[in-house]
């Protein structure tokens, strides 16, 4: 089994410094710290690197907020005050995407408002654009982009969509844009384009039983909202796969750096050994692994079976009860430290060439900007 310092040592400082780095995106299962471990990179870009800083959260829970001091935080990137950039000259931004606003925001920039307004009542719209499976997802690469075109920032940090699978922020977005811009839409849309019959009465006399099966199955409600949605949305086609492809080669780009985030344990750090075979796949810049939560013990050379064996041998002799209760919490998190080491060695094997710090366990979870320093630093040490 590798060390735990087997992997080279990522230096993340290196990453948050360098000009030439202007996207830092972090990925990984859901619950493994991803928004603490971006919020606290940001704030170290500000603050120790001088550079004008946006972290871009899609967390629902809206801990970032919290940790930066903000009563809430929208769309619109809100300046966090209050941090230390006296020295540096930096600044940090925030926000939380708000996927329908987004949605909005790309029907307003592609047609008149006139035609806004006719996509925005549609139901199949209202429906998409909020609940839709892959809208978020689409609409974070969708900010990204906008943040990104608008070229006012030093560095944008993306804290990925908490999913089943960290691997929809990639595939979600080609799936949503094929959908948008799919044979099946683009021949409901034919009639409108052409000013013939409504797609509905284009169904019932050209498709015959077929269309009585996506009646029954669907409802005519819902077509004839589907009917409107197609139409509407008719100057838009090809420009959803378009933006996507874009962010996407963006992400490709030597400017952007993944940095995947996880946890000591089997399921997260399969889930980054995942997510790291398919960003070598897509030629995608792996920067490293951050682990998070690790135990460690203060005294190492004290293993778990010699604090075990002297727990036992104080408890018979009796009047030792505080340091037997010592030995044997101390052999707990020893043991624990061992199974932590394992599991994170499957990824070290799997990659080895990977660059990783660990994090060691906080007592407390992170409410505020001195312990998103104390991240920050963790991540960042030498």
């Amino acid at each position: 089994m590798p060390s735990e310092d087997a992997a080279p040592q990522l230096d993340v400082d290196q990453i948050l410094a360098d000009p030439g780095v202007r996207i830092v995106v972090c990925c990984g299962a859901g619950g493994v710290g991803k928004t603490t471990t971006a919020a606290a990179l940001a704030l170290r870009a500000a603050e120790r690197h001088g550079r004008r800083t946006v972290v871009l959260t899609i967390d629902p829970a809206r801990r970032l907020a919290q940790s930066l001091g903000l009563t809430e935080l929208d769309n619109t990137p809100r300046q966090v005050k209050g941090i230390d950039v006296e020295a540096s000259g930096g600044e940090l931004h925030a926000m939380m995407l708000d996927m329908k606003r987004t949605f909005d925001d790309v029907v307003l920039q592609h047609t008149d408002r006139a035609k806004a307004e006719e996509i925005f009542a549609n139901p199949f719209y209202q429906a998409m654009s909020s609940t839709f499976a892959g809208t978020q997802e689409y609409m974070a690469m969708e900010k990204l982009g906008q943040l990104h075109a608008r070229g006012e920032w030093d560095l944008i940090v993306v804290d990925t969509p908490p999913s089943r699978s960290a691997l929809d922020f990639l595939d979600a977005p080609a799936r949503l844009s094929r959908f948008l811009d799919g044979r099946m839409l683009r021949l409901l849309l034919a009639p409108a384009r052409t000013g013939g019959r409504s797609m509905f009465s284009l169904v019932t006399a050209s498709f015959g039983m077929f269309s009585k099966v996506v009646q029954k199955v669907l409802g005519a409600q819902l077509l004839t909202d589907l009917s409107g949605f197609v139409a509407a949305l008719d100057s838009m086609f090809g420009g959803f796969r378009q933006r996507a492809e874009q962010t996407y080669r963006i992400l490709q780009a030597r400017e952007t750096a993944f940095l995947l985030v996880a946890a000591p344990e089997p399921d997260a750090v399969r889930e980054a050994a995942y997510f790291a075979g398919r960003l070598r796949e897509e030629k995608m810049p792996l920067a490293g692994l951050v682990l998070n939560r690790v135990h460690r013990s203060a005294v190492p050379a004290l293993d778990a079976a010699d604090s075990l064996a002297a727990a036992e041998r104080l408890a018979g002799l009796g009047g030792h009860e505080g340091t037997v209760d010592v030995l044997r919490a101390h052999a707990a998190l020893a043991q624990q430290a061992v199974r932590e080491r394992q599991v994170a060695a499957r990824f070290t094997e799997a990659f080895p060439a990977v660059p990783a710090v660990s994090v060691t366990a906080q007592p407390a979870d992170v409410h505020d900007v001195d312990g998103l320093r104390t991240i920050g630093a963790a991540i960042s040490r030498p």
